[in-house]
């Protein structure tokens, strides 16, 4: 029984004993002896067999796998997803609401630099900065009344990833591994896609925080060889798969002396998983494999390295979750303002090359899933940590904003087509159906199949959840 599964005791207390325990206690041992040898025939161990095996949902899953386009620095949504003519009015004119004095200043109000137009059957206004995106208007499901915590961006990282403001949590990601689990046990359940720059926050973005140590991300490169010394060093894979069994004997050892500590359980399970990915993930991110329309479409040919280099994590992203890969995490390339989307100034150059480099590859992204079959089990999440204001201290920058800002989703049990929440005229405040990160959370979850009020863990004497005391299923958003 999974401990998350059970809702009358979700925390280790009280639970059946593991396959680990029982073969342990059994006969003084030699279940474990026997077992083990059985299996070492195979290269595996009876924790691998045991983590292979995937949870049962807590609901009828909407969607299989994520794909989440993290959209670092925070997009303006008053230049994205969320058109305010009351901006145009008041363009130039005194910013005189903030109740902080030392914001007031010379700040004025900023119409934005770009135009809306209506797209769709569903009539959804999209900012000229996402052509490719706009196409496929009556797929998204736009959130314009997110509201965050603070407009600080490690915290508001942390928050979008992890629930909370304070590191130590487990990421998103996390959460859905230890819930669900991999589709494939050659691969990891949660994958993000990197270019070696860690986000504000830090690496406890991508944490498993106190669930197993297993649980946390796994970081592949997103463009050339997919990780570091992948490729065995002994071309013998009799030799090398010795080697691993003496590392293997020296740490189940090792663990049985503390009583099977989770970091050295997570060791062993990280040591075979190594071993398994060698001959899949090169296979999985060789991109020489996909046609050369394909490449086309998700801008591989463009002379533009930023854009090349989000085409290829995007292509790279689909057959991830076309291979099994539970939840993907998309990356901002380098590019302006070192590739976030932070542009306290020269808003229209930064918004324009952040668009260049992820627009094209992410309508890609949509059609292709469509016209695999993978649109309908795959949800797609696009969001940042804040958004940006309404107004500005010059002519062509905005600041952080969490009181109202958009993301959207699409895909599996998704309602395309939608409009969700409302900032006021000016963009200032979510002021219709405000929808916390709570409630962002507890709706993605409960899209791939999981009860965001049963997904808990027991931790220093009391259950945890992602959502924490808190969260809301947005029930207008799904299909």
């Amino acid at each position: 029984m999974n401990q998350h599964l059970d809702p009358k005791c979700p925390g280790r207390l009280g639970m059946p004993p593991s396959r680990r325990d029982f073969l342990s206690s059994a006969a003084n041992g030699f279940g474990t002896l026997a077992l083990a040898g059985l299996l070492a025939e195979n290269g595996l161990t009876a924790e691998a067999v045991s983590a292979s095996a995937v949870p049962t949902a807590h609901l009828p899953p909407r969607a299989k796998h994520v794909i989440f386009c993290f959209m670092d620095g925070g997009v303006s949504h008053v230049d994205s997803f969320d058109p305010k003519t009351k901006l145009d009015e008041l363009d130039g004119k005194p910013f005189l609401e903030s109740k902080n004095p030392t914001a007031n200043g010379n700040r004025q109000w900023l119409k934005s630099p770009w135009p809306f137009r209506k797209h769709g059957e569903c009539g959804m206004p999209v900012s000229g900065l996402f052509p490719h995106i706009a196409q496929h208007a009556d797929d998204l499901a736009v959130i314009r009344s997110m509201k965050a915590d603070l407009p600080i961006h490690s915290t508001g990282v942390l928050f979008l990833h992890t629930g909370s403001n304070n590191a130590g949590r487990p990421s998103l990601g996390s959460w859905v591994n230890y819930g669900l689990g991999c589709e494939s046990r050659n691969l990891p359940g949660f994958v993000v896609l990197s270019f070696g720059v860690v986000p504000c926050g830090g690496l406890e973005n991508y944490s498993a925080g106190f669930l197993p140590a297993n649980q946390q991300a796994t970081l592949l490169n997103a463009d050339g060889v997919p990780l570091d010394n992948l490729t065995p060093a002994d071309k013998n894979a009799r030799i090398q798969q010795a080697k691993l069994a003496l590392l293997r004997g020296q740490d189940e050892a090792f663990s049985r002396t503390l009583n099977g500590d989770d970091a050295v359980e997570s060791a062993i399970k990280n040591y075979e998983m190594a071993y398994r990915m060698q001959s899949l993930v090169p296979d999985v991110l060789d991109l020489s494999r996909e046609t050369d329309a394909a490449q086309k479409m998700y801008g591989l040919d463009s002379k533009v390295p930023s854009q090349r280099l989000y085409g290829i994590q995007c292509l790279r992203a689909r057959r991830l979750i076309e291979s099994g890969v539970r939840f993907v995490e998309i990356t901002c390339p380098p590019g302006a303002s070192n590739g976030t989307w932070d542009q306290h100034g020269n808003l229209k150059a930064g918004h324009e090359k952040n668009a260049l480099d992820t627009d094209q590859a992410i309508g890609a992204l949509l059609t292709d899933l469509k016209q695999r079959g993978l649109f309908e089990e795959t949800l797609i999440v696009w969001a940042g940590e804040f958004g940006r204001t309404p107004h500005s201290a010059g002519r062509d920058g905005r600041d952080h904003h969490p009181e109202g800002f958009s993301v959207w989703l699409a895909g599996g049990g998704v309602r395309g087509g939608t409009i969700y929440g409302a900032t006021d005229e000016l963009g200032m405040h979510s002021v219709e159906n405000i929808c916390t990160m709570h409630d962002l959370h507890a709706t993605i979850l409960h899209l791939i199949g999981l009860d965001h009020e049963r997904l808990t863990f027991r931790f220093a004497g009391r259950d945890f959840r992602l959502t924490d005391v808190h969260g809301n299923v947005v029930k207008e958003v799904l299909a």
